[in-house]
């Protein structure tokens, strides 16, 4: 069983994005969209989970997180918010052997 999950959030009604990474998706969710009292994302809700990825250790989540809040994971994420998420409503998972 995965004890770390990498998520990416998105606010149409902003057209914002979050990056994160926790060990409760569903709590971290809740935190995001009602029950945090402050910070970054209280600003832009209601959020949803438009991708995922699953991971056994906290350091290759850490660096997928690292990764995706690079230039190079952020030019990914717009590619694929302008492509699969207006299109699909989510965004498919990238199938790698290594973490980027």
């Amino acid at each position: 069983m995965s004890n770390f999950t990498i998520y990416i959030l998105y606010s149409k009604a902003y057209n914002k994005t979050y990056i994160g990474f926790t060990s409760n998706l569903l709590q971290r969710f809740k935190s995001h969209n009602s029950i945090g009292k402050k910070g970054w994302t209280i600003k832009y809700r209601p959020w949803v989970v438009i991708y995922t990825e699953f991971y056994d250790d906290k350091i290759s989540a850490m660096k997928k997180e690292k990764f995706l809040k690079s230039g190079v994971g952020r030019k990914w994420l717009r590619d694929k918010l302008e492509v699969e998420y207006k299109n699909n409503g989510y965004i498919s998972i990238k199938v790698s052997s290594s973490v980027q």
